[in-house]
């Protein structure tokens, strides 16, 4: 292979391929560079060790700790380990632009490595990988319809931008990724911010003509390699086989068709009964044959009722499958919901926790943290199977991101519902489109565990049938049509507009005004869902389940964040010793408060506000006394806060001892006389200011004592050293996490070790 080294403007930086320098064995090898993030994809083909019945691709994308100059935060585990749910999505994203354009009966295995080896933390890796992956297989000589290439849009202030950058991607209404050959659009992956249909197709439109600029410059570069493509000859099978096997399967087709309305696309019963009967009559050599050819015929007949204008399972095709929904099902979780669209069926529970229960991701280009979790699970029950039950599968992890990806836009700020949320959507039943009914389950068990979302969301999937110029176009597919179908697009969104896309093809005639009257009559289908969801559960409660935690929050001055955390921990730790609350602390000066126990919440909420509350001269308290000197005694007027009695302010005449007058424990009523410069509160127990005495009748005060009790002082300390980010979780500019580890506190304290 030659060396070859190409470079074009994209989106207002340079994006680089070359080949022939590093990887040299692999059937194919890209090295892309887009700024200063570089990839590396890598393509072999080697013969099938076993017929699996499919075309066995593989597809792995790995990011590389020192791809951001980074080293793993474990403090036992320095190297990679499995891959992050990032980085499956990732290969899921590869996988869908590149599978389609293989021949699917090739009978060689492929295998896809991806590795990000230098990220700039503004140019997005994963679109990187995508495009180096197409241009890898393009100069590998392994046959194959593209090349393909993917782009990703952002729409900020009515404009369109081609490959945000990070900086670009903050404000954007949505994160919009196509990918394109020249002639048809094969994926779509989006999450947008209730963006509207028009402005959706108008971003795809805006993809394929960037993307058209790449696949003439991965064209070009391919060619320059001078590699030439593997001949495939598509096997062909005997007409007269397949004439006879035909006429002996007919008659039973359609009973094949009808019992596989209740099976998520696999083969029934009947499907293997008719491929043993009609084996019978001929050689074992033909055998091997007639799986294929009975498949084929029952694929025909599917499309072609559709066609007709009838479904297998006899809707229009705009119908919607009928639907039920429940919500409160579980007695002691936060919140759950029953949604069930013809046979599929998704249980999803709510469960709500302290803003600290959020999940930390770690990656090449750093920490991020995330508050709003969904996990998707699908057993094997679910589809009348047996099977692995166990670690999620990349399919599981896909269709959770999906529906994370859908809701996510409409979950309440921290400020307004201060709770880190997730749900688990358990697909109990599944015949088409389980992602899909777990966003419609999951905003309504959202909505059963009083979480203010800003509007409901719901979801379908439609499918395709194209044959020459016959076109249908299907509302909610089920497995069946799935599986002998063209296309699975699934679409969420609220009443104002979509919040995410997901699209796979199996055919490259897919045109933008194919995909227009999709996006428009999914915009029908889920008004329908949404209008039943509403009248199940027309709004989210007005309160926490009262088994989930209770959260307030109070926002203290961020110089105050010394005072409440102390030495060493030494306040917060007592706070939630003494409280049983959960006590959070913000660099912002946000302070969040948790646990099930509301009057404990309200305790710790106290100690905190009491803290932070700047003492006047002339007010009245009700303090505690804490600690008796020979001097005065030191009272509690506040939570956290003491002041000072001194023995002359404790009557009129002259007082010897302060034991004379109060006890450690009683409850006294005193008067601020004053705040020294140094912060400290001095007490009277005489409420007339008229009556203070002197300050010059009180030298004696032993100063070195009364700083025992200087709050003020460890104040300025914690100034001087700046912000604390040892209590923290996070780095840089990303969001930190708590000053303090509050769950180890919590452990602590249960544990008996303060």
């Amino acid at each position: 292979m030659n060396k070859v080294e190409k470079t074009i403007d994209l989106g207002g930086r340079k994006l680089t391929l070359s080949t022939g320098k590093i990887a040299q064995q692999a059937t194919g090898s890209v090295l892309a560079t887009y700024g200063e993030t570089v990839v590396l994809a890598t393509v072999v083909s080697a013969p099938l060790k076993m017929d699996l019945g499919y075309f066995p691709l593989t597809v792995d994308y790995q990011e590389r700790l020192y791809a951001g100059g980074r080293i793993k935060g474990s403090r036992w585990v320095k190297r990679e380990g499995r891959p992050t749910d990032e980085e499956i999505l990732t290969s899921r994203l590869i996988d869908r632009s590149v599978r389609p354009l293989f021949p699917h009966d090739y009978k060689k295995e492929v295998q896809l490595v991806v590795m990000v080896m230098s990220v700039d933390m503004e140019n997005d890796p994963s679109i990187l990988a995508t495009i180096a992956s197409s241009a890898a297989i393009a100069v590998s000589g392994i046959p194959w319809k593209g090349p393909s290439a993917s782009v990703k849009v952002g729409l900020k202030d009515g404009k369109y931008i081609t490959n945000p950058s990070t900086t670009d991607g903050i404000d954007s209404e949505m994160d919009l990724v196509v990918s394109s050959t020249k002639d048809a659009v094969i994926m779509i992956e989006a999450g947008a911010k209730e963006v509207s249909e028009k402005d959706i197709l108008g971003g795809i439109k805006h993809a394929k003509k960037e993307a058209d600029t790449i696949i003439k410059f991965i064209e070009d570069f391919a060619k320059e390699t001078g590699v030439e493509k593997e001949v495939y000859v598509e096997p062909k099978i005997d007409a007269k086989l397949v004439s006879a096997v035909e006429k002996l399967a007919a008659p039973k087709i359609a009973d094949m068709v009808e019992e596989m309305l209740h099976v998520e696309g696999g083969r029934s019963a009947v499907f293997e009964e008719l491929v043993a009967a009609v084996s019978e009559s001929f050689t074992p050599e033909e055998k091997v044959f007639i799986p294929q050819i009975i498949d084929n015929q029952k694929k025909h007949y599917i499309r072609e009722m559709i066609l007709k204008g009838k479904r297998p399972d006899g809707r229009k095709h705009t119908e919607i499958r009928p639907l039920y929904s429940e919500v409160g099902l579980l007695p002691r979780v936060h919140g759950s919901a029953l949604f069930q669209r013809g046979q599929t069926q998704v249980l999803s529970v709510v469960t709500l926790g302290a803003p600290s229960m959020g999940q930390l991701l770690e990656s090449a280009e750093g920490e991020a943290e995330k508050r709003y979790m969904h996990h998707y699970s699908m057993p094997p029950y679910a589809s009348g199977e047996t099977g692995r039950v166990g670690q999620p599968s990349r399919r599981e992890i896909g269709h959770g991101a999906l529906a994370e990806r859908a809701i996510e836009p409409v979950i309440p700020s921290l400020d307004k519902f201060p709770y880190a949320i997730r749900v688990v959507s358990e697909v109990t039943s599944s015949n088409g489109s389980t992602s899909q009914a777990s966003v419609c389950g999951s905003t309504l068990s959202l909505m059963d565990a009083g979480v203010p979302l800003t509007s409901p969301v719901s979801g379908i999937a439609m499918g395709l049938i194209i044959e020459g110029k016959e076109v249908a176009i299907l509302s909610d597919i089920m497995g069946l049509e799935d599986f002998n179908g063209d296309m699975d697009f699934k679409v969420a969104g609220t009443e104002k507009g979509i919040t995410a896309l997901q699209l796979d093809v199996k055919t490259l005639n897919l045109t933008p005004e194919i995909l227009e009257k999709a996006i428009d009559q999914a915009k029908e289908g889920r008004a329908h869902i949404l209008k039943h969801m509403l009248e199940t559960l027309p709004e989210p409660r007005k309160t926490v389940s009262a088994f989930a935690p209770k959260i307030k929050t109070v926002m203290i001055p961020v110089e105050k964040i010394g005072e409440i955390i102390g030495p060493g921990g030494k306040m917060i730790k007592k706070i939630i010793a003494d409280s049983g609350a959960q006590v959070e602390v913000e660099d912002d000066g946000r302070v969040n408060i948790s646990g099930i126990d509301e009057a404990a919440v309200d305790k710790a909420v106290a100690t905190v506000e009491g803290m932070i509350k700047e003492v006047q001269p002339g007010e009245i308290y009700e303090g505690e006394v804490k600690r008796i000197q020979p001097f005065g005694a030191f009272i509690e007027i506040l939570p956290g806060k003491d002041g000072m009695v001194h023995v002359s302010d404790m009557g009129e005449g002259f007082i010897k001892n302060p034991e004379e007058v109060v006890k450690i424990g009683d409850i006294v009523k005193v008067r601020v006389r004053e705040v020294d410069r140094l912060g400290r509160i001095n007490l009277s127990m005489n409420m007339d200011p008229a009556k203070d005495k002197p300050r010059e009748e009180r030298k004696s005060f032993d100063r070195g004592e009364r700083r025992s009790y200087d709050r003020g002082g460890r104040g300025r300390s914690y100034d001087s050293r700046g912000p604390r980010r040892s209590f923290g979780r996070g780095s840089g500019d990303r969001p930190s996490g708590p000053h303090f580890p509050t769950s180890r506190l919590i452990e602590d304290r249960d544990k008996g070790n303060f």
